[in-house]
């Protein structure tokens, strides 16, 4: 078996909805969970600029950063190329500018907009719930110090 080392980036994408905060999910072609969108660091660029791409990409719809939310870090195992993976994957929170969910790229089966805390429940990973939450956290403090996080 090989090792290798792989730096991805991705968002949380959300809007506002009736007063909630939805968050934008993917499902993965021939996956069966939902996931935050993410993916590999191209050469020469910031994870900034994936997160934007990869988000755009996987979804369809564009956004602006609006603040950092980390990192997680965890080993995969790739069955096609005999690779232990080490991944480390940045994320950004995002807010939604345009586009559609239906203009996502082939590699993801379904965009679906869930209530984030609904989402919080349909990701299946740990570490992307943990991405989530701190997501939630910077929203809800920026309605409380009045800069609201909401388009407008």
């Amino acid at each position: 078996m090989k090792y290798g080392r792989q730096i991805s980036s991705g968002g949380v994408l959300y809007r506002s909805a009736a007063d909630v905060y939805e968050v934008a999910l993917i499902k993965p072609r021939g996956g069966r969970v939902y996931a935050l969108p993410k993916g590999l660091i191209d050469a020469g660029e910031d994870p900034e600029e994936t997160a934007l791409r990869e988000v755009r990409e996987e979804t369809g719809m564009d956004g602006e950063i609006i603040s950092p939310l980390g990192y997680i870090r965890y080993y995969y195992y790739s069955r096609e190329e005999d690779t232990r993976y080490f991944k480390l994957v940045h994320f950004f929170l995002l807010r939604y500018l345009g586009g559609s969910e239906k203009d996502h790229d082939r590699e993801v089966e379904e965009v679906v907009w869930v209530p984030a805390q609904e989402a919080l429940g349909l990701l299946a990973y740990k570490g992307e719930k943990e991405v989530l939450a701190r997501a939630l956290d910077i929203l809800n403090e920026r309605e409380d110090e009045g800069g609201d996080g909401r388009e407008g």
